[in-house]
């Protein structure tokens, strides 16, 4: 999979990027991660990208001209593929992001990420430029930023050949619509905290009947709208 992310932050993306499995995908060749500066796509000396709303207000809002000359240019450097890639805009105002949302774009072979910031971006972006919306919950943050990280360490483990055991995928939270029942590890006991007995049987289906019981405590518990 490539993945190209423009913002007018790129260096916010050298950590989270550079390390754990979204450094092991790429060393593997799983997936290509390019982080691109709008401002490379500006015109004037003061490398601009962005100007006071129309009809006034608060802020600044980001305009469209560089945007649109960023997807244009990496649009070109596709070449000769038929998949048109998905561009994605991170934006409060977007659907809410899930699971499945995240399995769907782990099959894709290209994903465009835009950053918005400030007070948003030109209407006319979402309008012509983007495929899709996504927000990471109800909430605003500085930029789109962090919610592109949020998106794309989603998306890549998903990618197969990732994670090194891809059936701990399918009991993940979310992956079967229930959240994931409890974990243990050494020791057995700590402070005269145990360990549940049916975990220490080597009863196996007696421990995935425990483990599908929890998860269904746990999701009726803390989320039961997963339930409905």
């Amino acid at each position: 999979m490539k993945m190209d992310i423009v913002t007018i932050f790129p260096g916010m993306f050298k950590g989270p990027i550079d390390e754990s499995i979204l450094k092991r995908a790429q060393e593997k060749n799983l997936v290509e991660i390019e982080v691109h500066d709008l401002r490379q796509w500006t015109k004037d000396k003061h490398k601009t990208v962005d100007d006071s709303p129309y009809g006034g207000g608060p802020g600044m809002v980001m305009m469209v001209e560089p945007v649109d000359r960023a997807i244009r240019s990496l649009l070109a450097q596709q070449g000769d593929s038929l998949t048109k890639p998905k561009v994605i805009l991170m934006t409060p105002q977007g659907k809410q992001f899930e699971q499945k949302k995240a399995q769907e774009l782990s099959k894709l072979e290209h994903l465009i990420f835009i950053c918005g910031h400030y007070e948003g971006v030109d209407e006319r972006v979402r309008e012509h430029l983007v495929d899709e919306e996504i927000s990471i919950g109800d909430y605003v943050l500085t930029g789109g930023e962090l919610p592109a990280m949020v998106v794309i360490d989603s998306v890549v483990r998903l990618i197969p050949g990732v994670l090194g055991k891809e059936a701990s995928l399918d009991e993940e939270s979310f992956s079967n619509g229930l959240l994931e029942y409890p974990h243990y590890t050494r020791p057995e006991e700590f402070e005269g905290w145990k360990v549940p007995d049916v975990l220490l049987s080597g009863n196996h289906a007696e421990i995935a009947k425990w483990r599908k019981e929890q998860a269904l405590k746990r999701t009726q518990q803390r989320r039961p709208d997963l339930l409905k």
